[in-house]
């Protein structure tokens, strides 16, 4: 879903997606510090735990941290699920993502992921300036817990 299209070209929607990409990405390798490229120097990032983290810098250590020690060899699958143009330079993305944990094939739907991402343009260059993730746990069946992790499945 894009809206804002006559404001916004389709080169904006997939330099947003991109980033999106490149963070699963740098999960992928294990490197805290291309995890966190695609952030804002100042950018917010609130983790599936509540943990907040503010700025590229502290994002990327933390993360490089955890690639060391628990989350070593661990990979993410996920999607953009919509980009939402709020102005011509300003976006947000709706994401889904999973968890193949280090030495498995499959995900681990317990934890599966939705996120809300806040981008914005500045000086021509997309980046993520918010990152709300959010542990996709269904208290109140609504039945989109075994569809997420059919849907990301389908990614592997």
């Amino acid at each position: 879903m894009t809206t804002l299209s006559a404001q916004s070209s389709g080169t904006d929607e997939s330099e947003i997606r991109l980033l999106y990409t490149r963070l699963m990405n740098g999960w992928n390798l294990g490197s805290g510090e291309a995890f966190a490229a695609p952030f804002d120097d100042d950018a917010d990032l609130v983790a599936f735990d509540g943990t907040h983290f503010k700025g590229r810098e502290q994002i990327a250590l933390f993360h490089q941290e955890a690639f060391n020690m628990f989350l070593k060899g661990t990979r993410l699958v996920g999607k953009v699920r919509s980009v939402k143009f709020l102005s011509q330079e300003i976006a947000v993305m709706h994401t889904v993502g999973g968890t193949i944990m280090a030495g498995k094939t499959d995900i681990e739907p317990e934890r599966n992921s939705v996120q809300t991402i806040v981008v914005a343009k500045r000086g021509g260059k997309w980046s993520m300036v918010a990152f709300q993730n959010t542990r996709a746990t269904y208290v109140i069946p609504t039945g989109q817990g075994g569809g997420l992790t059919e849907e990301l499945r389908k990614l592997l």
